[in-house]
């Protein structure tokens, strides 16, 4: 997808992706905005324009990287948003692959098709996802806002970093492998792809967000630590 600048139209954003309503939804932006750029968008829900904008872009394209994370938005913004990003995921995205789930194995036989398994491998991978939210909530978080309450480093460029830890989103990806792959029997196939679907979005949101933790939070939290080591 092209760069988004401040003259972009939004609705464009979200015909070419709609998966953009997720981030839209972490700033309350609901659809329905018409014709209006981005800038005017902002604008009217007094908005900082330019954080916006690297958050849309680093979310929608790979290879984007913010040249400077510092000088325009600070780690309070950027954790505001992230518990947005968590909130989302706990009270919508996992709720929904619970329900889906919980309708496909009340709706197909079972003993034969490997849905308690995998059911519980589900369980196994929302708990370390949840693990995580609250690792960053109680303790990450607060660490990063406590340094920057100290003082903030004169500028952060934001670099090709190592993406993190990346096992929950490992474990995604065998999830929906072991549904491909080892689902069996009579099931509702319905409802099987409705799972499938949930998960892959939960997949795909996890990864471009990760962007967004990776190459924008994280270094402004090591400059912060390193400023005040």
């Amino acid at each position: 997808m092209s760069i988004v600048y401040p003259n972009t139209k939004l609705c464009e954003l979200v015909i070419q992706d709609p998966m953009v309503v997720t981030v839209l939804n972490r700033f309350n932006i609901m659809l329905g905005t018409g014709d209006a750029t981005v800038a005017e968008v902002c604008e009217q829900r007094n908005l900082d324009r330019d954080f916006f904008i690297t958050i849309i872009n680093t979310y929608i394209n790979e290879d984007y990287f913010p040249e400077r994370v510092i000088d325009t938005f600070s780690a309070a913004s950027m954790i505001s948003y992230m518990k947005q990003t968590y909130l989302y995921y706990e009270h919508s995205q996992l709720p929904n692959i619970e329900r889906h789930f919980q309708l496909l194995l009340a709706r197909s036989a079972s003993g034969s098709n490997n849905l308690d398994l995998i059911y519980r491998f589900f369980v196994e991978v929302r708990d370390g996802l949840l693990a995580r939210i609250e690792h960053d909530r109680q303790e990450w978080f607060p660490q990063v806002l406590n340094l920057e309450s100290l003082g903030r480093p004169a500028a952060v460029n934001a670099v090709m970093l190592d993406e993190g830890d990346n096992s929950i989103e490992a474990k995604i990806d065998d999830l929906i492998t072991m549904i491909v792959v080892h689902l069996s029997g009579q099931y509702d196939a319905n409802l099987a792809l409705a799972v499938l679907l949930s998960i892959s979005g939960l997949r795909k949101d996890i990864a471009k967000n990760n962007r967004i933790r990776n190459r924008i939070l994280k270094p402004l939290s090591d400059a912060l630590t390193q400023k005040h080591a």
